[in-house]
């Protein structure tokens, strides 16, 4: 066996799976380097295909070219994803031949598009050609959780629809290893019929799920006994579908069985459901059943292993209902929510797992809040605001932008703020958000019609310095990273009471992201002096991007989605600009 080809300055650049929503992310001695969604840099939400712009990203950040890099680490083994696929069709060939035949011949035609995938990179990667490394989706989804946490020592569970042919995986993190213990099988997926219900309620499936988690909100769980009989085989077990209620094939525009139809009250193949109260108790018991079988089958699974810390991934996880439960009815004493739990952060696990497994070396550190996108400098946002004719204001200090944006938020204004690296990641952080007062008449309303475009139905995010937290909310550390709920106080009930109906959610639970002084300085300021004049020191945070488009990333995408929204003020870098 050939030793390690592992150099002092080495770099590892992780892929995910090319077959949708692809990105990269590189690793080297000081930690995350880089890491950035194509669709983000492409400008659309629905890419495939080996992500190049990401790619060079990455290695423009690290002032490299890719014979620089160590390994590429890719997170998908396509030809273990095909044999799954292909053998589980197979079994269901005589009870659904049709089906079972199609499926089976697009699974070959994913497989023919990745293998040829992997021949590019290896071509771009040149020689020596071992430097190509591929790992399974969930042990990246894995590596990607236990090795961006804190903890030395965890429980890991992923959870998804159909990474490389499996729904999930649970794993035993100690140091630098990873240890695989249960994998879950399709079709036991909570995130497949997540999206089948998505579909039902008339959402986009697998990528407006998380709409259905919110309406779930102002339903009542009167279907969870349904979904419970549906989604598990006995209490405390992992996840099991039940085959009454769904089609043989699995597969379709809607895959539930006339037995599941006739328990809701609907007529087969209802779609969309006209009525909204229907449609928010559907949602609600999902999310409910969700929610028991994950946090009885975790506490199980805790108790067999002894772990006193919990790692989550997949995109399942990316539910921060799901995690609020988790964290509140589970006995972990830690619990980490990987930050980008979709298939993003699989390239941020492969990385990881080519940093241990072949180079052997330590951990590089707890990875904090994803910042790792492109910055641009003061020139390079004057460069695109000159070339856009835009009329601006120069701020000559961090005070006097953080004044002029103040002044602007507490007269009622909606300010799109463009600061510092982009985040990685769904979620935005402080770094690409819409910025409001809380206490600005109308500001969801406002929000919502003229800005984001949304439904009502949907919670914004409330940001807060980290040490003024407690004071009015029960919180945990995912609350950084908005993965998860808070739950009002007494205080803090007090306190929202003041505001328009919708940022006190049921059961006294908030959308909180908790910001703290070391990983967004600017940002933190920004929320304590807005205090000073305020209730308290509160902003909605909403992400910065048009309707239907990936957060903004560089200085004209900024531009572009100022003009083309209700936004008020941009402030970039240290340009203001207003509309009249």
């Amino acid at each position: 066996m050939s030793a390690p080809r592992i150099k002092t300055d080495m770099y590892i650049l992780g892929l995910s799976a090319m077959t949708h929503d692809p990105a990269a992310a590189l690793i080297g001695e000081q930690g995350v380097i880089a890491a950035i969604e194509e669709g983000k840099l492409t400008r659309t939400r629905t890419v495939e295909g080996i992500p190049r712009a990401a790619i060079q990203f990455c290695l423009e950040r690290a002032n490299i070219d890719i014979a620089a890099v160590g390994y590429i680490a890719i997170g998908s083994r396509p030809v273990r994803s095909w044999e799954r696929q292909t053998l589980f069709r197979a079994r269901l060939a005589a009870l659904a031949p049709a089906s079972s035949g199609y499926f089976i011949s697009k699974a070959f035609g994913e497989l023919s598009r990745e293998l040829n995938n992997f021949r590019l990179i290896k071509e771009l990667a040149g020689d020596p050609p071992d430097r190509v490394l591929s790992f399974e989706h969930h042990q990246c989804h894995a590596a990607s959780a236990f090795f961006g946490s804190p903890f030395d020592r965890a429980l890991i569970v992923t959870l998804d629809e159909l990474g490389d042919g499996r729904s999930g995986s649970v794993s035993m993190g100690e140091g630098t290893r990873i240890r695989e213990v249960k994998s879950v099988a399709f079709p036991n997926s909570l995130a497949w019929v997540y999206s089948q219900v998505t579909r039902l309620l008339g959402f986009r499936p697998h990528s407006e799920e998380h709409k259905t988690q919110w309406l779930g909100l102002a339903g009542e769980p009167v279907f969870l006994d349904l979904f419970l009989d549906a989604l598990r085989s006995a209490p405390n077990a992992v996840p099991h579908l039940n085959a009454k209620y769904f089609r043989r094939s699995y597969a379709g525009e809607l895959s539930f069985s006339d037995e599941f139809y006739r328990r809701v009250g609907l007529p087969v193949d209802a779609q969309p459901i006209a009525d909204d109260v229907t449609r928010a108790n559907i949602a609600a018991s999902l999310q409910q059943a969700c929610a028991v079988i994950l946090c009885e089958w975790l506490e199980t699974t805790r108790q067999k292993t002894d772990s006193r810390s919990l790692c989550l991934a997949g995109g399942l996880l990316l539910n921060p209902l799901l995690v609020a439960a988790v964290e509140s009815d589970t006995r972990f004493e830690n619990v980490f929510a990987q930050p980008a739990a979709g298939i993003e952060g699989t390239a941020l696990g492969a990385a990881y797992l080519a940093w241990h497994r072949e180079g052997g070396r330590p951990r590089v550190g707890f990875a904090g809040v994803p910042y790792w996108g492109p910055e641009f400098s003061n020139e390079a946002v004057k460069s695109v605001l000159d070339n856009c004719k835009a009329s601006y204001k120069w701020c000559d200090s961090e005070e006097a932008k953080i004044g002029e944006t103040v002044r602007m938020l507490h007269a009622g204004k909606i300010v799109a703020w463009y600061q510092g690296a982009a985040e990685f990641g769904p979620r935005a952080l402080g770094n690409r958000s819409l910025l409001a007062s809380p206490w600005s008449p109308y500001v969801k309303e406002n929000l919502n019609d003229y800005v984001k475009h949304r439904e009502s139905f949907r919670p914004f995010a409330l940001a807060m310095p980290e040490e003024d937290c407690a004071e009015y909310f029960d919180y945990t550390p995912n609350a950084r990273y908005l993965t998860t709920m808070a739950r009002a106080k007494e205080s803090g009930r007090k306190l929202l009471a003041d505001l328009p109906p919708g940022f006190l959610l049921k059961d006294h639970l908030v959308r909180l992201h908790a910001v703290s002084s070391k990983d967004n300085l600017l940002f933190w300021k920004l929320l304590k002096r807005s205090g000073e004049n305020a209730p308290a020191p509160i902003l909605v945070n909403t992400s910065f991007n048009l309707f239907g488009e990936p957060l903004v990333v560089q200085p004209r995408d900024a531009v572009r989605s100022y003009f083309c929204s209700g936004a008020d003020a941009l402030v970039a870098a240290n340009f203001l600009l207003k509309k009249n």
